[in-house]
């Protein structure tokens, strides 16, 4: 599996504080395809940022849409597919990549033992 980062910047609205994005890509084997599909994992969640809101009412359901809106997940299907996300400065995104790059990593452990069953691996101590 090999991961594809591209960091990239937009101006913000109305000369506003520069946007600065993240395209996040996985290029995988087809055998890592087969294992996603049999094991159902496209829908599987890698990342995702939640925000608490509060409120009740009718100003609680407007911030809790709003929140979902503003809400970043990646998943399997977006990993292998490419996806673009979009942060509010340059430590959120260099956050995101990292969290991106353990959970491709994780991810990358799951396919491997996927693939594994029905079979043995020695471990050597």
């Amino acid at each position: 599996m090999k991961l594809l980062l591209r960091r990239d910047q937009r101006a913000g609205m109305l000369g506003g504080k520069p946007v600065f994005s993240i395209e996040v890509r996985a290029e995988i084997s087809e055998a890592d395809h087969a294992a996603i599909r049999k094991y159902k994992l496209g829908e599987t969640a890698l990342y995702a940022t939640y925000e608490v809101v509060g409120g009740t009412g009718l100003l609680g359901a407007a911030h809790k849409l709003a929140a979902k809106a503003f809400t970043l997940n990646v998943s399997v299907n977006d990993l292998t597919h490419g996806k673009k996300l979009e942060c509010k400065d340059i430590l959120e995104m260099l956050s995101i990549e990292e969290q991106i790059k353990e959970a491709a990593h994780t991810f990358k452990a799951v396919l491997e033992a996927a693939k594994q069953f029905g079979g043995e691996e020695i471990v050597e101590l």
